[in-house]
């Protein structure tokens, strides 16, 4: 099988190595089959797209709607070297599937208003899914109705004309999007179990997504919800697009 390429942003090794090790996890790959790039760290190395199943992209402590005048040069960086990805992956129609940040790069790409209207706290709200997210061979076995874990400042507000909306939810319509056959997106975690957010959460206090007395409320919290459909997200995704 030709590996997946999984690109990171975390800017600190205690939450980017619990990351990887969480997309390990839910997507069944080895690391020789999930090869990760550290994006904040060097640059966006030459990708063949002939050498690769697909491209994973994860969560980032960097927001799309942060003001220009306000983003790290390596932000902007990142954010250039992903544009310049994305026109060749969506002309490709190739692979990809990108959660949190990735929602944020894949829809503003291609023409979402993203904004803080849909900002969610650390929750695990009720996911649904759209018909066209029932009929979706990334959501297969996923009940209709599921929970997840979400935490952003932004979201989409306006999806792209393009896109398709395959799930939603009460505090954010699109949690879940697909450009034409082979792009996804999730706004929620898929990656995610509790006690992985537990500990990332600790290396998040002062950085908006709560109020730093509240941590080990919120952390005790993440043992509570049952979030295990969201991780089938990561596993389909593989076993759809996983090639030889």
């Amino acid at each position: 099988m030709k590996p997946f390429l999984f690109l990171a942003t975390r800017d600190a090794d205690g939450p980017a190595d619990a990351e990887y090790e969480s997309f390990l996890l839910r997507t069944g790959l080895e690391e020789s089959t999930l090869v990760r790039h550290r994006l904040e760290a060097r640059p966006m190395p030459e990708i063949s797209l002939e050498d690769w199943s697909g491209i994973i992209v994860g969560g980032s402590p960097f927001n799309t709607t942060t003001p220009a005048e306000r983003k790290s040069a390596t932000q902007l960086r990142v954010e250039a070297e992903f544009d310049a990805l994305l026109d060749r992956l969506v002309q490709a129609d190739f692979p990809f599937l990108g959660a949190c940040y990735g929602v944020g790069t894949l829809a503003t790409h291609q023409g979402a208003v993203v904004d803080g209207t849909y900002r969610e706290e650390v929750s695990a709200p009720e996911v649904t899914l759209t018909p066209e997210g029932l009929d979706d061979p990334v959501c297969v076995d996923i009940p209709a109705t599921f929970r997840a874990f979400v935490a952003h400042k932004d979201a989409v507000t306006v999806p792209p004309r393009n896109a398709v909306v395959l799930a939603t939810s009460g505090s954010c319509p699109y949690q879940m999007l697909r450009v034409g056959r082979n792009l996804y997106a999730t706004q929620f975690h898929p990656e995610l179990d509790g006690p992985a957010l537990s500990y990332r959460l600790g290396f998040y206090a002062g950085h908006g997504y709560f109020e730093t007395q509240d941590l080990p409320r919120i952390q005790a919290w993440t043992s509570e919800p049952d979030v295990s459909d969201s991780w089938k997200v990561l596993a389909n995704f593989v076993a759809v697009h996983a090639r030889d």
